[in-house]
């Protein structure tokens, strides 16, 4: 059994075909250097003979400085009837001047006859002339055995005979393919073992799609009936329900089943940044519960699994988040135990003693009976915190503020807010116009607050979500308000809750501010 594995990303094809990702050519270099920098052994580009964009990347991947990644260009067998060096789509591979080629080809009988629309004979000639044709050119050729299993299923003797003719076409890794993602573990481990059998000089690999929620199952599966080869794409992206997640993948091999598939100068502590890079290039949000690499990959929330961890890490987390690049998160909510907040103040560098993360603790779950969700505002945990310090003196005190909102002839709709506050003992009494109520307000507070603390000129607001708890009680529902706001170098979230969306925005509001100035950077001395 083979103790490396031979990783190939195909995010910037098979990836692609995900609905919704359109990468340019620009956005495909940039993964690259990524994926070389993890230690992956192969990235294939694309295909050069179906659209310009991936002619061009092919082109400019040649002045990329790899560490370590090969590049694969992509393509299917010559067409039937011709030479192989007549064909446009093998022109286009040899064009692409990669150091290996992909070939797909086909292995069932249904694909032959229904799609092709040739004979088994001319199918099998058609793999073998192919793949000799870019073997004589010094290639290295993977075979990309397309639909393997659904078609040895329909005609064992015949899929095999596919696999017997990339052989003798000079395949140096065959690849077989779940095309349509059916295909159960047991399944590839039968057939992968019953491939090596027939053919044990060969080197097989797998590619398999996720259409029934087995993708990186079946490659692990396959890995321990031999494969040595690895297809997949980061974060799972792909057609339907996406490829085999390398994410998941590639971790499973290192750290659960002792197989090398990175290359010496790899770095898996990448991983994680990698993941959620690719999916802002794809402008795409990061899925947070991805195994290993989700921000909620080791988030924890259950008040007895937090108290655990505080006594041994390992007592709820099967890795090290560390080693992929992540990191051990505690939320806060009505489920916590005083762990959560004692571990909570560590992570925010606060020094809080045991008995104000009680006090803290028995606030948020009133709180959160009250419609309040901590979980997703760390902030307005960290300013609670903050403020049950006996030595804890406030930004300010509110006295009052009134909100207006009215529909003006010429003007249209007009905000105004005032606002009342004691800041270090002076009353200051502000005006402003907004956009909308909240918007105004923000504007009130910052002109009260901005002379006494300037560092408020950095903080924005970027994101405001309303969410009706209760819908049964129509306009008197209870509101939940989620801020978002951004110093140029950190984002954090608060929350407020109320019948009333503006009180609950207010509260909100100030949570925010009063996190922001609490973790900006001191002003430089003159």
């Amino acid at each position: 059994m083979a103790e490396r594995v031979a990783i190939y990303d195909t995010t910037l094809r098979d990836g692609s075909q995900r609905e919704g990702i359109s990468f340019s050519v620009a956005d495909k270099l940039r993964i690259t250097r990524l994926l070389d920098t993890l230690g992956v052994a192969y990235i294939e580009g694309g295909w050069p003979g179906s659209n310009p964009k991936d002619a061009a990347y092919f082109e400019q991947v040649r002045e990329l400085e790899l560490r370590q990644a090969k590049i694969a260009a992509f393509g299917s067998t010559r067409r039937k009837g011709i030479k192989p060096g007549d064909d446009a789509n093998i022109k286009a591979l040899v064009d692409a001047q990669t150091p290996v080629v992909t070939v797909v080809g086909k292995t069932s009988m249904l694909h032959v006859t229904d799609v092709l629309q040739t004979t088994a004979d001319e199918n099998l000639r058609m793999i073998e002339d192919s793949l000799a044709y870019l073997k004589a050119m010094g290639k290295e050729i993977i075979y990309d055995a397309e639909h393997f299993f659904d078609g040895a299923k329909l005609d064992m003797e015949y899929g095999f005979d596919t696999l017997a003719a990339a052989a003798a076409g000079g395949a140096d890794v065959i690849v077989l393919c779940d095309t349509n993602g059916g295909t159960m573990p047991w399944e590839i481990v039968d057939f992968v073992s019953k491939a090596r059998a027939l053919f044990p000089e060969m080197q097989f690999g797998i590619h398999t799609h996720n259409d029934s929620e087995v993708a990186v199952a079946n490659s692990l599966a396959a890995v321990r009936a031999g494969a040595a080869h690895v297809q997949g794409t980061i974060n799972g992206y792909g057609e339907r329900c996406g490829n085999a997640n390398l994410c998941s993948i590639i971790p499973d091999l290192l750290l659960k089943m002792g197989r090398t598939c990175l290359a010496e100068a790899g770095e898996l502590a990448t991983l994680t940044h990698l993941s959620r890079t690719v999916a802002e290039i794809a402008n795409l949000a990061p899925d947070t519960h991805l195994p290993f690499v989700g921000r909620s990959a080791f988030a924890h929330k259950g008040g007895i699994h937090v108290a655990a961890m505080r006594r041994n890490a390992d007592s709820y987390q099967h890795i090290l988040p560390e080693k992929v690049g992540n990191q051990t998160r505690v939320l806060v909510s009505d489920l916590s135990g005083r762990g959560n907040l004692l571990s909570k103040a560590e992570e925010l560098g606060l020094d809080v003693s045991k008995a104000e993360a009680l006090q803290v603790l028995q606030e948020i779950k009133e709180l959160e009976n009250a419609g309040f969700a901590f979980e997703g505002a760390e902030a307005s945990v960290a300013v609670r915190m903050r403020r049950a310090a006996p030595a804890y003196q406030p930004l300010f005190h509110l006295l009052d503020f009134t909100v207006i909102v009215e529909d003006r002839r010429g003007r249209g709709q007009l905000a105004e807010a005032m606002v009342k506050l004691d800041v270090a003992g002076d009353v200051l009494h502000t005006a402003a116009e907004g956009n909308g109520p909240v918007n105004a307000l923000d504007l009130a507070l910052r002109k009260a607050l901005l002379p006494k603390y300037p560092a408020l000129s950095d903080i924005q607001l970027v994101d405001y979500k309303v969410r009706i708890l209760d819908g049964e009680s129509a306009t008197g529902a209870m509101t939940r308000v989620l801020i978002d706001s951004y110093n140029g170098r950190e984002r954090w979230s608060t929350v407020g809750a109320g019948t009333d969306i503006i009180c609950a925005s207010w509260l909100a509001l100030v949570d925010s501010v009063e996190y922001g100035l609490s973790v900006a950077e001191p002003a430089p001395s003159i």
